[in-house]
């Protein structure tokens, strides 16, 4: 089984920073593109930022300049540091990775984790 942990969510005022993280861990064979997803209250889930295993990034355009991912291949994380946050970032964010297992190695899957709380407060 493929395992993700977010931590570093929480409430801050607008303007303020966070720092999200993500831990992969279980039997992982690769791990491919990363990245963070987020899903505000009645609103369908929506793709904040990824970033592929050589380390380009992408953002969505309202997180562009404020927000920056980042990953340690060695140790299987991605981060996720928010700046300038605005009341409308306010979300559950989930960590996402496409990675293969070793007994398919050449099937890739979506993996998540359970998401963690981001309030921006005004």
């Amino acid at each position: 089984q493929v395992h993700l942990v977010e931590s570093g969510g929480g409430l801050v005022q607008a303007g303020g920073s966070l720092r999200l993280s993500c831990a992969v861990s279980g039997s992982i064979f690769s791990i491919y593109d990363m990245g963070w997803y987020r899903q505000a209250l009645g609103k369908q889930r929506e793709p904040v930022a990824s970033i592929t295993s050589d380390g380009t990034p992408t953002y969505v355009d309202s997180v562009k300049g404020r927000f920056a991912i980042s990953r340690d291949n060695a140790k299987n994380t991605v981060d996720l540091q928010m700046n300038s946050l605005k009341p409308e970032d306010t979300a559950v964010y989930f960590c996402n990775a496409i990675a293969t297992i070793p007994s398919s190695h050449l099937y890739r899957q979506n993996y998540w984790g359970q998401g963690t709380q981001v309030t921006v407060s005004s």
